[in-house]
This record gives structure tokens, C-alpha cells and sequence, in this order.
């Protein structure tokens, strides 16, 4: 078995922030056995769980030119993002500073006018609104006890809708169980015009809206799917399979 080493261990309000490091991986965990990030020290960019790497399938249906990302973590979603998509601008919202000092101490996060990052509860940082609207808004939103299901609330859903232009799209991050939770897939319906979703296999249920209905045949899917997954360093094609609408 690989030796972890802790390289950092704080607490704050809301529970346990440790960071550790086997040499090849860097790891942010919030709880024990817990993996919130994973980071391969020598491609920082991609991405190395299943269920960050689903979320990437956004990039089939929208070029974005701005991001918003609530919920920071080590910032792996971050380094695919500006690794991916060239001159594109990243704004993430965390409400941990502990969190986001470790994101940026251990996890080398691009720095530029291109990325911003706010310290900021997420859920009322949607409710006042951005100062611009996105193409692309993600959603990875989890603490000590896992989904915050602020997620699930109606008006949460109806903020994020409100901040994403009219060709965008919403990425939601959430357990399994919400995959027979008919009540919130037609809440997604009422914003949005298109929704699919997937099962990552690790517990993930990642739900992805349209504002508009996708234009391209399922064979140009798949196209862009092979030719993306040469710049994210990982095979889309493979999440795509398993992408179904709601």
C-alpha cells in the first residue's frame, strides 16, 4: 500500500480540512475515508474522479466563455476547465476559507485575471445573483455529512436558472438517491429545456439542463466526445454511453 503523508490538517466550523500526499496523488479529504479532491501531481488537469469527469460532458453542449463553479474543493474542476477551454473566465464561490487557502497552498490553482474566487455560501451568493451571467454553471456543493441538500430547494434551482444565459447550461452534482426523485427532475423541467442525466457508478447522479435543446445528432456527439477527450486526458465517450434524458 502506497504511504500517505499529511501535509496539512485544520478544522474549522464546519469540520476537519486534511490534505495528503503519496507522491504521485494530492488528496483533500473533510472526512475520514473521505475523498473530496484528487489530484495527479504531474497532470494537475485531469481529472481523476468519476463523477468530475461526467460533469465535463457540458462541454459537448456548450463552449463557455464564462464559468461559475460553487463549491471549490482542491480545484481539480478548475484546472480541466482552463486546461480545455482557451481565454475562458472561472469564478468559483466557496464557504470555507480554510478550503480555499488549501485549494490554493497545495493543489496548484491557476492564477490570472481569468479566475476569480469568492469566499461566500453559495446558496445566497446565487440568490443576490452574479454580476454576469454564465454559459456554464456547476454545482459541487458537499461538506462532512456529504450533499448539502440546500441543492434540492426550489429557489435554488430558479437562482441558478436566473444566472445562466439563454443558450447555458447547469451541471448538479448529487447522490444516487436523487435519481428516482421525480419531484426535483420536474423542477429541472421548469427551467430548462433539455435534461439528462448519469449514473457515475460511485454513487454519483450528475444531472445536466439546457436552457435550449441541443442541436447536434447523436452521432456528433459522439465525435465530440473522441476529440475532447484527447484535451481533458480521459475518455468522454465513455460517460456519454451512459448519458440518458430525463
Amino acid at each position: 500500500m502506497t504511504q500517505q503523508n499529511l501535509l496539512h490538517d485544520s478544522c474549522d466550523e464546519f469540520g476537519p480540512i486534511r490534505v495528503f500526499d503519496d507522491g504521485q496523488f494530492r488528496i483533500l479529504s473533510f472526512a475520514d475515508g473521505d475523498e473530496q479532491s484528487r489530484m495527479r501531481l504531474s497532470t494537475p488537469h485531469v481529472l481523476q474522479h468519476e463523477y468530475t469527469q461526467a460533469m465535463m460532458l457540458a462541454l459537448l453542449f456548450c463552449q463557455p466563455k464564462r464559468v461559475c463553479l460553487l463549491g471549490l474543493g482542491g480545484g481539480t474542476l478548475i484546472h480541466a476547465l482552463y486546461q480545455a477551454i482557451s481565454g475562458v473566465h472561472i469564478h468559483a464561490v466557496e464557504l470555507r476559507q480554510e478550503v480555499l487557502d488549501a485549494a490554493e497552498m497545495f493543489f496548484k490553482l491557476p492564477k490570472g485575471k481569468r479566475i476569480t474566487l469568492t469566499l461566500d455560501n453559495a446558496i445566497d451568493h446565487m440568490a443576490s445573483g452574479l454580476d454576469r451571467k454564465v454559459d456554464l454553471l456547476l454545482t459541487d456543493i458537499y461538506n462532512t455529512q456529504g450533499m448539502d441538500i440546500s441543492v434540492l430547494a426550489p429557489s435554488f434551482v430558479a437562482d441558478c436558472a436566473k444566472n445562466i444565459k439563454e443558450k447555458g447550461c447547469l451541471v448538479l452534482n448529487c447522490w444516487l438517491d436523487q435519481k428516482h426523485n421525480e419531484a426535483f427532475t420536474q423542477l429541472i423541467k421548469q427551467h430548462f429545456s433539455s435534461v439528462y442525466a448519469l449514473d457515475t457508478g460511485t454513487g454519483n447522479w450528475v444531472i445536466i439542463a439546457l436552457k435550449q435543446a441541443p442541436q447536434q445528432t447523436g452521432k456528433e456527439l459522439k465525435n465530440a466526445a473522441q476529440k475532447l477527450s484527447s484535451e481533458l486526458g480521459f475518455s468522454l465517450t465513455k460517460w456519454l454511453t451512459r448519458m440518458t434524458e430525463l
